[in-house]
C-alpha cells in the first residue's frame, strides 16, 4: 500500500499542469480533465481493489470519472457508498489532494437511521484503508444532517446506480436537491443509471425494475435545477434487451434466478446504462 501511496503522489506532482489547465473546461460540452486519465489507471491499480477489478468492464470507473471531469484535487461527494466499490477507486484517486465525502440517506425508521448513521461515521476509515491517506482526508454524513459550511464546497457528486432506489423510496427529488445545495456555483452532478427503452411503460420504469428511461432522467434532473452538459455511452451494452421479468438484478452480478440460464445473463454481462453529466444551474 505504501509504495502505491508514493506513486500514485509522485504522479499527482506530475500531473499538477494539466489538472489546472482542465479547469478551462468549455462550458458547452463535457469538462476536460487532461492528464486524468493516466492518475485514474493508478487508482483503478489500488491494492485494495484486486476484487473489484473484474466489474471494471462493465462499470469503466477511469472512463466515467474522466467524463465526468473529476480531477485529483476536486471535493467530490459519492452518494450511496454502500459495499465501496466505488469508494475504493475514488478514496486512492483524490486522497492525496482532494477531499471524498461520503453521502448517505437516513431512512424515516429509527432503525434505518440509526444504520445510516453509522456508516457515515465508518465512511471515512473505509476510505482511508482504501487509500492509505489519513481519515482525515475523508469524510461521511447523511443528506438529512448537512454539517454547517458544507453548502456550496463540492465540484462534483457522483450518483451511481441509485436514482431507482431513490425513485422507489419516494426521496429523489429531496435528495438530489440537498445534493444542489452542497455543489458549487456551477458544480456538476455525474448520473450512472440503469437504462430502460426509450417506450418502455411507466410500469417498467417506476424504480421498480432497476432501469429507467434517459428521457425521463433529464427532466427529472432539470426540474430540480440542473442542466443536462453531456452524455456517453461508456456504460452501454446492446446485449441487455432491459425487459427482464425480475428487472435489472436478472444479470450479474446479482443472478436474481441463481443458476438458471446463468451462463446466460454471464453473457449478456451487466445491464445497459446512461452516463449523464449535469451542471447546477443558477
Amino acid at each position: 500500500m505504501r509504495r502505491f501511496v508514493l506513486t500514485l503522489s509522485t504522479a499527482l506532482g506530475l500531473a499538477a499542469a494539466p489538472a489546472a489547465a482542465s479547469a478551462q473546461a468549455s462550458a458547452a460540452g463535457a469538462p476536460a480533465c487532461a492528464g486524468c486519465e493516466t492518475l485514474l489507471e493508478l487508482a483503478a491499480d489500488a491494492p485494495a481493489r484486486k476484487d473489484d477489478k473484474p466489474r471494471d468492464a462493465f462499470r469503466h470507473p477511469v472512463e466515467t470519472m474522466a467524463f465526468m471531469g473529476v480531477r485529483p484535487d476536486m471535493k467530490v461527494g459519492e452518494y450511496a457508498p454502500g459495499g465501496g466499490w466505488y469508494t475504493r477507486f475514488l478514496a486512492p484517486y483524490l486522497g492525496k489532494s482532494g477531499k471524498l465525502v461520503g453521502l448517505y440517506f437516513a431512512p424515516d425508521s429509527a432503525e434505518g437511521a440509526a444504520k445510516a448513521e453509522a456508516s457515515a461515521a465508518g465512511f471515512a476509515e473505509m476510505a482511508a484503508k482504501a487509500s492509505g491517506e489519513p481519515a482525515t482526508q475523508f469524510a461521511g454524513y447523511t443528506l438529512s444532517k448537512v454539517p454547517e459550511g458544507e453548502e456550496g464546497t463540492f465540484d462534483r457528486i457522483v450518483l451511481v446506480r441509485m436514482l431507482h432506489n431513490m425513485t422507489r423510496a419516494n426521496v429523489a427529488d429531496a435528495e438530489v436537491r440537498t445534493m444542489r445545495k452542497l455543489l458549487k456555483p456551477g458544480g456538476m452532478l455525474g448520473v450512472v443509471q440503469h437504462r430502460a427503452k426509450a417506450d418502455a411503460p411507466f410500469s417498467y420504469t417506476d424504480g421498480s425494475k432497476g432501469y429507467m428511461r434517459e428521457a425521463d432522467i433529464v427532466k427529472f434532473m432539470e426540474i430540480n435545477g440542473f442542466d443536462l452538459v453531456s452524455k456517453s455511452e461508456i456504460n452501454a451494452n446492446p446485449k441487455d434487451s432491459a425487459d427482464w421479468a425480475g428487472g435489472v438484478w436478472t444479470l450479474p452480478p446479482t443472478y436474481a434466478l441463481k443458476d438458471q440460464d446463468k451462463a446466460k445473463y454471464a453473457a449478456i454481462g451487466e445491464s445497459d446504462r446512461m452516463t449523464l453529466l449535469f451542471r447546477k444551474r443558477d
